[in-house]
């Protein structure tokens, strides 16, 4: 399938996540944010199926995003929804965290805009789907893993492009 509807990205996400307890609330609440932020379908649709690399069988990886791009990309999503997929949310920095930046880079890179987008949907999500700001979603993830972890050392690092990928997103002017 060249293109996938909002629906049957939501539908995919809830078949790999939809008995996930708190990462279900998650990423609902990331779909609603995406929408809220005015995203474009393929954003919309990145964003349900952001996390789905926490239930993908036979995951290789480790990491979610490139887990769940490779899912995406072998499954014959759109390529912009698996570049989202791949590179939201500082994946980049964990990425390198992780030593597998080779992995990420057989992802495109998606329009930094639309990445912007997903990324601060995610960014401004709480575990139970509940809106926050960023500083607290980077106090919750890193208060969640411990210290040497490759996630929390990876949001150690980009909280600053974070915060900044939000505030493009929602039109504020970083200083």
């Amino acid at each position: 399938m060249s293109t996938w509807s909002v629906a049957e990205c939501r539908a995919l996400a809830e078949e790999l996540l939809g008995d996930a307890g708190d990462r279900w609330l998650h990423v609902q609440g990331v779909a609603r944010r995406a929408v809220d932020l005015g995203a474009s379908e393929p954003v919309v649709g990145a964003a349900w199926l952001h996390d789905i690399g926490y239930g993908v069988p036979n995951a290789a990886t480790g990491m979610h995003a490139i887990d769940g791009a490779s899912y995406l990309d072998l499954h014959g999503a759109p390529r912009e929804v698996v570049a989202l997929v791949a590179h939201h949310s500082g994946a980049w920095v964990e990425a390198e965290e992780r030593g597998l930046t080779g992995q990420l880079l057989a992802f495109d890179v998606p329009d930094q805009a639309l990445l912007d987008q997903l990324t601060c949907a995610d960014m401004t999500t709480g575990p139970q789907g509940v809106s926050v700001d960023v500083d607290t979603r980077v106090r919750e993830i890193l208060d969640r893993y411990e210290p040497q972890h490759p996630v929390a050392r990876a949001v150690e690092r980009s909280q600053g492009a974070l915060r900044a990928a939000c505030a493009r997103a929602i039109g504020v002017r970083v200083v």
